[in-house]
């Protein structure tokens, strides 16, 4: 009996131990420090274990491998760069994946900037990889976007490029009767074209009331952003106009052409597209700088030039710009009376 007795106290003992190996394998501590670990899409959850090992966080990727089959939820294992904090055992590493609690990375996209703008951000976010063609104008909706790191940059610019579609063809649908746009891609243009115009959300119906007004009554846009996009494709150009520049055909100078330009000239953002297929009611047909950011609206050419009068007196006074200001009348002078070439708003910075 006795050397059944003793190996039955060594059976004991050899479970006893293989259950703190196993235990310790299962919720002992892990890696020293945070470790980031990324998953390519369609890794399989041996292949997890194995990198998870490599990496410090689990001890034995055979152990992960059979934990993660008890527990039957291999389908959930979801792929993307994960933060695994200092200590955390095999267990809670396996709960992480399984909920997909991977890294939030971000990539912000500003309104107003063009096509090749937005791809030389992506192009600049290191986290991303692969190479991208420039999309069409106005194509991509400004937007913060969340993505993973090490995903390609085609994946993230495709969610941008339907989130644009997505969001014009909803707007549309939602459009007040009575607009002057043939289609939906000319309110995109209109858009592009008020998004360009003010930074303020607030006067952005407004702004997009006096383009429309323009378009219906066929009054020339009179936009210089329009005319930078033709002379630059967007770019800043560091300076005002140029007489020569507005002088100047392209297919987008609105001093010139009698209609919409042949592209947007940026990005619109959702409040911009909203504001031009729901303008605000008024008869307006121009603008000018208030002083504050802002805009000062007219209804008629004279009104018109009195504000701007308004604005060369404050800006006198606060002896801004008073280099250029009497050079600028060059730009809507008072003996042009004709509403079909007068400039939508008078620029205190063109250098005529």
């Amino acid at each position: 009996m006795a050397p059944l007795a003793g190996l039955t106290a060594g059976f004991m003992l050899l479970l006893f131990a293989t259950g703190l190996f196993i235990s310790a394998q299962l919720f002992g501590p892990g890696p020293k420090v945070l470790t980031q670990v990324t998953f390519a899409p369609g890794m399989s959850v041996t292949a997890m274990g194995r990198e998870l090992e490599k990496k410090g966080v689990i001890h034995s990727a055979v152990m992960f491998r059979l934990v993660a089959k008890f527990r039957g939820r291999q389908s959930a294992m979801k792929a993307g760069t994960y933060d695994f904090p200092a200590g955390i055992s095999m267990v809670n590493a396996l709960k992480q994946i399984e909920e997909g609690r991977v890294v939030q990375t971000y990539v912000t996209i500003p309104e107003g900037k063009t096509s090749a703008q937005v791809v030389r951000i992506l192009m600049a976010t290191n986290a991303l990889t692969g190479d991208i063609d420039v999309p069409p104008e106005g194509s991509i909706l400004p937007e913060t976007y969340l993505y993973q790191p090490g995903e390609t940059r085609q994946a993230v610019l495709d969610r941008m490029l339907e989130a644009g579609r997505d969001t014009l063809n909803a707007l549309w649908l939602k459009r007040v009767p009575g607009l002057p746009f043939a289609s939906k891609e000319d309110a995109l243009i209109m858009a592009s074209i008020v998004e360009r115009e003010t930074g303020l959300a607030s006067e952005r119906p407004r702004v997009a009331a006096v383009f429309i007004n323009r378009l219906r009554s066929g009054i020339r846009l009179g936009s210089d952003p329009t005319v930078i996009y033709g002379i630059s494709h967007g770019e800043p150009l560091g300076r005002g106009l140029l007489k020569s520049e507005i002088e100047t055909p392209t297919p987008w100078n609105t001093y010139l052409i009698d209609k919409l330009p042949v592209t947007p000239i940026a990005n619109p953002g959702k409040a911009s597209l909203q504001a031009t297929l729901n303008p605000a009611k008024t008869q307006d047909l121009y603008f000018v700088a208030d002083g504050s950011g802002g805009h000062v609206f007219a209804t008629s050419y004279e009104d018109h030039l009195l504000n701007v009068a308004k604005w060369r007196a404050m800006e006198a006074q606060v002896n801004v710009y008073s280099s250029s200001a009497s050079s600028e009348a060059s730009v809507a002078p008072s003996s042009d009376k004709t509403l079909e070439v007068a400039p939508v708003a008078v620029r205190l910075s063109h250098k005529r």
